[in-house]
């Protein structure tokens, strides 16, 4: 195991890096290189758990596939009945996804070999991380430069009551977000020429350029809503195809709700009008009062 903190010019700040003792087979060797006689008398988690907690006090965790790395610490937290100090995560593969570097694939490998960054030792957890530092810090220049949403999730909850560990917050956000109830009430289809109120209703064809998942979270940021499927409470579809043939765009046709590409929507999301709170709706109804929605 292996973490860098890393400060906000890129320079690491403090570090940890120990092998562990899992207490079980090490699994595939012939991978990572570890070998029951070398994890012998090594620390437990539970050893270490102080120092990794120290480490990611006041910080984001960013991981390559965060999800996993995720998941397995908070686990392993569990087990010695410990609780880690996580309360926002970041992916870069995802956040690569959104800069469309034009690599063959999202690996770290390959993503270390486009930054010019030397991997020394491959699935190495301290060699992995040295790696994802130095990959991270031009990775976030290009974001700003092209204005990419980060994809920062927060992750509230770190005990689980019940004694096992489930992670809705890393679901993939688009089943969250068509859970998700908007606290603005839907103010109807949207108008061209016209601003994005929230409450609106979007819903998203596969034709854009910008990942699915930073369109979500400019949506729910924005107040708007997401919309899973296509039905008469969506307010518009974000579609780059002007005459689509199928799919969402091509009902949304069907149905009379524009299109709006992903370059206008974007550019629409820096004046949203405000919407009518859904708690303040309720509770002008509540005591009597008439709304008339259109």
């Amino acid at each position: 195991m292996a973490a860098l903190a890393v400060g906000d010019d890129g320079n690491v700040e403090d570090s940890f890096s120990s092998l562990l003792n899992p207490g079980v087979d090490p699994g595939p060797t012939h991978v990572h290189g570890l070998t029951t006689e070398m994890l012998e008398g090594q620390p437990t988690f539970e050893d270490v758990v102080d120092k990794v907690i120290d480490v990611l006090a006041g910080r984001t965790l960013v991981a390559h596939n965060v999800s996993f790395d995720y998941s397995f610490l908070t686990a392993e937290a569990e087990l010695v009945g410990a609780e880690l100090p996580i309360d926002s995560v970041m992916c870069t593969v995802e956040l690569a996804r959104r800069l469309d570097l034009g690599t063959e694939n999202l690996r770290l490998e390959t993503l270390a070999a486009h930054w010019g960054v030397t991997q020394m030792r491959p699935h190495d957890a301290l060699d992995d991380a040295l790696v994802l530092a130095q990959i991270l810090k031009p990775v976030l220049v290009q974001a700003c430069e092209r204005k990419a949403w980060l994809p920062v999730r927060s992750v509230a909850r770190r005990v689980w009551p019940n004694g096992q560990v489930t992670h809705d917050e890393l679901r993939p956000l688009k089943v969250l977000a068509s859970r998700m109830a908007c606290p603005y009430l839907n103010p109807g289809v949207f108008v061209q020429g016209r601003p994005l109120v929230q409450g609106m209703r979007v819903a998203l064809s596969p034709d854009v350029t910008h990942t699915h998942e930073e369109l979500i979270e400019r949506i729910l940021d924005a107040g708007l809503a997401y919309a899973d499927a296509i039905d008469q409470q969506t307010s518009l579809v974000i579609c780059n195809e002007s005459e689509p043939e199928q799919g969402k765009g091509y009902h949304a046709g069907e149905a009379g709700i524009p299109l709006v590409s992903d370059a206008d929507f974007w550019r629409m999301l820096d004046r949203v009008a405000g919407g009518t709170s859904a708690e303040e709706f309720t509770d002008h109804t509540l005591a009597g009062d008439q709304f008339t929605l259109f």
